[in-house]
């Protein structure tokens, strides 16, 4: 999961992702941009090149959370890099909006590279895909920051074996 946001309040989601892995394969992708109700700050625009314009026709976050709320289930994991940010997204915009928030398994893929690779001068999403090889086409593009954290996560997986990764995991909700 990997949400982009229109300004410094995080309930002002403008684009998510959600890469979905099946079988330690990448199975499927979503993405879309979501009209926030707040204004877009230049710096998020110049970070993430995500204009008011560009989400004056996108749906805004219900209809967004009607189509993806199935994959936030207690049997089901949700990683982001940095979760963080990502689950404090979520919960802040489905507040917003005064949806329950699910309960649902996270895992944070910064955490994880942090505990594997702690030689590394940082544990930033870029850093991680270089150290890793894995393609990052365009960072702060969601979808492009979907797949390199399910990346990430599928190479830990291999490295290291999931029952490494298990103490990761944490009940959201």
């Amino acid at each position: 999961m990997d949400f982009e946001t229109a300004s410094g309040k995080r309930d002002s989601a403008c684009s998510l992702a959600l890469t979905v892995v099946r079988n330690d394969q990448i199975a499927d992708e979503f993405y879309t941009l979501i009209k926030p109700e707040s204004d877009f700050f230049w710096r998020n625009v110049q970070i993430h090149g995500i204009h008011e314009e560009d989400v004056a026709d996108a749906p805004k976050f219900p209809a967004v959370w009607d189509h993806i709320a199935p994959f936030f289930q207690r049997d089901r994991l949700v990683i982001a890099h940095n979760a963080n940010f990502d689950t404090d997204v979520l919960k802040k915009t489905l507040a917003h909006y005064g949806i329950r928030v699910p309960e649902y398994l996270s895992m944070d893929t910064l955490a994880t590279s942090k505990k594997f690779y702690p030689e590394l001068p940082n544990h930033k999403l870029d850093t991680m895909c270089r150290a890793l090889d894995i393609e990052l086409q365009h960072h702060h593009n969601a979808l492009d920051d979907s797949l390199a954290c399910a990346n990430i996560l599928l190479s830990q997986a291999q490295t290291f074996g999931v029952q490494q990764l298990k103490p990761f995991v944490r009940i959201q909700g």
